[in-house]
């Protein structure tokens, strides 16, 4: 869930893309770090559905079990994607899913400025994971080193390579995240929290 939580509005995104709920256009110069132009997604990443997303995730992480504080993170991890990306985007991110004021504070105009926060961000979270989790067996490390490099890798591809030929191409390439989750799943099944 915890892996689930930060990402799940970007989860829930391309299936909303393909589904014609949503839309992007590839538009190179939209911004100097993506080639994305965010034209419509207020129902997976207005701040009023990001905070419907949050509770309602946290509801499943209850149902599971969890306890009402780690609901709750589920719940402020889930809000913390529309926060993050109030920071990166350009002024498109809406408040409400019926149109409103749109906010953002455009690092994704600088290419160096956004590589060094994303990076910094990333190498953050990984050595928090690390140092709270053990691995149970060698499945619980190199599972673990598996997907640190290639989310790394992914994010280099990202940055580097060629704009996408289509907005259909975006939301199919984006559902694979899907699979991120799953992946997260086996790497827990062969960690444990350090005591």
């Amino acid at each position: 869930m915890l892996l689930v939580a930060p990402q799940f509005l970007d989860l829930l995104w391309p299936v909303l893309v393909l589904a014609g709920i949503e839309r992007v256009e590839v538009a190179p110069g939209d911004t100097a770090f993506t080639p994305l132009h965010f034209v419509s997604y207020p129902w997976s990443h207005s701040l009023v559905m990001s905070l419907f997303w949050g509770v309602l995730l946290a509801a499943v992480a209850k149902v599971r079990g969890a306890s009402l504080r780690g609901a709750g993170v589920v719940a402020a991890l889930v809000v913390s994607h529309w926060v993050l990306d109030v920071i990166s985007h350009r002024p498109d991110m809406p408040l409400w899913p019926m149109g409103g004021p749109h906010l953002g504070l455009g690092l994704w105009w600088s290419v160096p400025a956004t590589v060094i926060v994303e990076i910094a961000m990333y190498v953050v979270g990984v050595a928090l994971y690390a140092r709270t989790t053990k691995a149970k067996d060698r499945t619980g490390t190199w599972a673990f080193v598996g997907l640190v490099g290639f989310l790394f890798l992914v994010y280099v591809a990202n940055v580097l390579g060629p704009p996408p030929p289509s907005a259909k191409t975006v939301a199919a390439m984006a559902l694979t995240m899907w699979l991120i989750p799953f992946w997260g799943v086996w790497i827990e099944r062969h960690r444990e929290v350090r005591s």
